[in-house]
């Protein structure tokens, strides 16, 4: 199968290609394209790979916008530094979505995945519009997010309203808390549960342990490296971090 990668860290791409090589000898990398700009050059004038690994933000937009220039028919595996809205509609949906650093098994398990579906010719331009559609554009029916938690108080269970919740954070068990400044224990194993059940629009994943309501953000601190620090509304008083190749994502709905 030929191969290319879009991906703007050439260390990144070049360590890719080599775990690409070693899970799948029979997979090769006929391109490495460093930009957005260079892949819709590159696509407007070559026959279209049998698999593409693309990651999602790089230096000059977002991937998914080549979607928009280019009509992409090839199987495409994401790779990211960070894990985003729908990860499990990639996977229902045979294409793959891979953390960085990526783990050889999964890349494995993502190159038979797409060599699978071409075998079978059960891949269709359809199933990747609708899966791109479902990570760019999350369900807008209010009816689809939780309207409030159920917490623990007082040895009692009482209901606390989505629309008072300032944040959630985690720190050894999930907590939410109001605007209020209160403190309550919330009854989920994981922040990506806590995160599909919430309206994008009104709510952010600043990092891993914490999301964060756009109401309860008193301002924005830039720092090194192009990292931001969030600053909360008394009485919370507290800041989230958020990573360089988070920033601009966050800039992008902080500003809508």
């Amino acid at each position: 199968m030929k191969a290319v990668i879009v991906e703007d860290e050439s260390l990144v791409a070049k360590e890719l290609k080599s775990k690409i090589s070693f899970v799948a000898d029979d997979v090769e990398v006929i391109e490495v394209l460093s930009s957005l700009e260079s892949a819709i050059n590159w696509f407007k004038l070559h026959d279209q790979p049998d698999i593409l690994f693309m990651d999602i933000q790089l230096g000059d937009g977002i991937s998914f916008d080549l979607i928009e220039h280019v009509n992409i028919t090839c199987p495409v595996v994401f790779t990211t530094a960070y894990d985003e809205y729908a990860i499990r509609a990639f996977k229902v949906n045979g294409i793959d979505y891979l953390l960085k650093p990526v783990d050889e098994p999964e890349l494995k398990r993502a190159i038979d995945k797409c060599r699978t579906l071409i075998e079978k010719n059960k891949y269709m331009q359809t199933d990747l519009r609708q899966l791109l559609d479902a990570f760019t554009n999350p369900p807008t029916s209010k009816a689809a997010y939780k309207k409030k938690f159920i917490v623990n108080f007082r040895s009692q269970m009482i209901p606390v309203n989505t629309e008072d919740i300032a944040c959630f954070m985690k720190d050894t068990i999930l907590f939410l808390y109001t605007f209020k400044g209160e403190r309550h224990v919330i009854d989920f194993t994981t922040m990506d549960e806590i995160e599909e059940l919430l309206d994008p629009a009104k709510f952010f994943r600043a990092n891993r342990q914490s999301i964060v309501n756009s109401e309860a953000i008193q301002g924005i601190r830039s720092n090194e490296n192009q990292k931001l620090t969030i600053l909360l509304k008394y009485p919370l008083k507290s800041e989230l971090d958020i990573s360089r190749e988070k920033a601009p994502s966050f800039k992008k709905w902080f500003d809508s």
